[in-house]
């Protein structure tokens, strides 16, 4: 795989990016719902929205993932953000969540003063779970029936990375 870049989102990315949430995969292991249309992916990412950052993983023209960090605006809950995020299916387990997680690390503990990250990620996706451990993420807990999908609930798990 060529180099990956990341960088903030345009508008001229929406097309792609509609594709990845469109993939079964993305959206079975987001909070997504499949056959969204592109507007919503446009009013969804496009609009700028205080303490969200919009990043793209491109490989030259291609985008190959995106995430979405939000640094959250309550008092005393600003030291705190979370993301979600998507991978297009050709370039999943070729370092582009890695890159993308990076990125928002060194955005939150570099830029924007964040001292604990949160996400939840779902107990069966062994995937995701390994990538967060790996950029220093730790389950703080399980959330019995979390989200519904394909038919049946599902758990997740709490994890967050807490920086001194």
């Amino acid at each position: 795989m060529s180099r990956i870049d990341v960088r903030h989102f345009e508008p001229r990315d929406l097309a792609q990016i509609h594709a990845i949430y469109s993939e079964r995969e993305a959206f079975a292991n987001t909070l997504q719902l499949p056959f969204q249309s592109e507007e919503h992916w446009r009013s969804k990412i496009s609009a700028a929205k205080e303490g969200f950052t919009n990043l793209v993983a491109v490989r030259g023209d291609e985008v190959v993932g995106q995430l979405t960090l939000e640094a959250f605006q309550r008092p005393r809950r600003r030291h705190v953000a979370t993301f979600g995020m998507g991978v297009k299916g050709t370039a999943r387990r070729l370092g582009v969540g890695s890159v993308l997680v990076g990125a928002a690390i060194d955005v939150c503990e570099k830029w924007i003063n964040i001292s604990r990250i949160e996400i939840e990620v779902y107990t069966d996706n062994a995937a995701a779970i390994a990538l967060y451990s790996r950029h220093g993420f730790v389950i703080e807990g399980t959330c019995r029936r979390y989200a519904f999908r394909d038919g049946q609930f599902v758990d997740a798990h709490v994890m967050a990375r807490v920086s001194e």
